[in-house]
């Protein structure tokens, strides 16, 4: 099953250096965003968006405040005539070493449990950080980065990425070819 994997925050949507969307408010999609999910609808099995979210554990935002933004994030994307199959988050503090915080990939094994059709041999993931691109790499995942955290790109040197695209619409037109 052809599955694609997303990181949120500067794939999906403007990403806050240095704080956390917190409220549905704050959820800005990038430009192209909802004609890139509308393309990749048509070319994925499943589309799943696994994202770090320690704001939850620093007491910045609850659970619900984000379901809130992931309820906005889904209806945006449904609206456009994209679509998001699952979403993943991991809560926890990057010092709590959690086994479902990217770069570990307990996201991409609780969707195996919930999909048991997903080959990790047939996915592909597109982020844009190091975090994104190590997780891909533990489980064989074609790796797509995204331009924009530019303090990422010097500690990328030894992944070796299968694309780099500034946007996701980028990545989205060349699967529409």
């Amino acid at each position: 099953m052809q599955t694609l994997f997303l990181d949120r925050d500067g794939v999906i949507n403007k990403r806050i250096p240095g704080d956390y969307i917190r409220s549905p408010e704050a959820f800005e999609l990038l430009p192209g965003v909802e004609d890139a999910l509308t393309m990749l609808s048509k070319k994925f099995d499943l589309i799943i968006v696994v994202t770090n979210q320690q704001g939850i554990s620093k007491g910045l935002m609850s659970e619900l405040d984000l379901a809130n933004v992931h309820q906005k994030m889904r209806e945006q994307i449904e609206a456009a005539g994209g679509r998001i199959d699952a979403v993943y988050h991991c809560p926890h503090l990057s010092a709590a070493n959690c086994p479902c915080r990217k770069p570990a990939t307990g996201m991409a094994w609780k969707a195996l449990q919930d999909f048991p059709t997903i080959d990790f041999e047939n996915c592909w993931m597109v982020g844009d950080s190091i975090s994104d691109m190590k997780f891909a790499e533990i489980l064989g995942l074609r790796k797509v980065l995204i331009r924009g955290k530019f303090e990422e790109l010097e500690k990328l040197k030894d992944i070796q990425v299968d694309y780099t695209f500034d946007a996701l619409l980028d990545f989205a037109r060349l699967w529409a070819m």
